[in-house]
């Protein structure tokens, strides 16, 4: 993997999906609550406290904590995306808060000076960084003495059937490779002790790694297939580049896949599991 062309491809791809995860907001954010409150409670915030949001998509995570650092502190809301910040800009609007800085900014190169926040936040983004290791030293060198990080990223694909079945499904079909272990991706993290080992070589300490569920409630398939369009980069470039008939070849795949996961009314509850973790600097 050339690590610049996956930047550049990664920033594309987020840009893309940013439409689709405002839209798409407060069905993921509902689903993904748990795993924001495990953060945030981990971080514990205080008034006057300064927290940045890595990789923070449309904010919400960070959002969570702007009112517990009042008064007096603030929260960084960072993304490469120029679009998710975007998003992020009108939610933070929408929810009337005045305490929130949004700065574009690549997380393998925190543009803040050394001892700088209280408190690092990053949801579902280390795990898709080109450099995880230079970003978790990034993230230690910014935080002063005693502050904290806290992750999330997902668990094993056993663990999370809604994200499996279109991988499988993809690379069963020829549309997409077998994923690399070792390559920037979903699970990426998911190897016992992968978090642990990167949190102690930044030079973290007191390191806690737990494992928080989730449940995706979707009405019907097709709602469920739309949504994945609209969030996934990587599901709507590879059926962007496939036949029609391929396409409804990986429909009528993934919709058997998650059959057992089905209601009688149509409906389905897709269960899935994210690692979460804190540590201190």
């Amino acid at each position: 993997m050339d690590a610049e062309e996956f930047r550049a491809a990664s920033r594309e791809a987020w840009e893309g999906a940013a439409r689709g995860w405002a839209a798409r907001r407060e069905a993921f954010q509902g689903a993904a609550a748990p795993v924001s409150e495990w953060l945030v409670d981990a971080l514990d915030p205080q008034p006057g406290q300064t927290i940045l949001e890595l990789a923070a998509g449309i904010g919400e995570t960070g959002f969570r904590a702007a009112a517990l650092v009042q008064p007096g502190g603030k929260v960084i809301t960072t993304d490469g995306s120029e679009g998710m910040l975007e998003g992020a800009r009108r939610r933070a609007e929408e929810l009337g808060l005045d305490n929130v800085e949004l700065r574009p900014m690549d997380a393998e190169w925190i543009d803040l000076e050394t001892a700088s926040v209280d408190a690092v936040l990053c949801r579902w983004g280390y795990m898709l960084f080109a450099d995880p290791e230079t970003a978790l030293r990034e993230t230690r060198r910014v935080l002063r003495s005693g502050g904290r990080v806290a992750l999330a990223a997902w668990d094993a694909p056993d663990q999370n059937p809604w994200a499996r079945s279109m991988g499988a499904e993809l690379v069963e079909r020829g549309l997409a490779p077998p994923p690399d272990p070792e390559a920037p991706g979903m699970f990426s993290f998911a190897r016992p002790g992968r978090i642990e080992d990167l949190l102690a070589g930044a030079g973290f300490t007191e390191i806690v790694v737990e494992g928080v569920d989730v449940i995706f409630p979707v009405a019907s398939f097709d709602q469920w297939w739309e949504y994945q369009f609209d969030i996934s980069p990587s599901l709507s470039e590879t059926l962007a580049k496939a036949t029609p008939e391929q396409r409804d070849e990986v429909y009528e795949g993934i919709q058997a896949r998650l059959e057992p996961f089905r209601a009688e009314d149509g409906s389905y509850a897709l269960p899935g599991r994210t690692l979460v973790a804190s540590a201190e600097a």
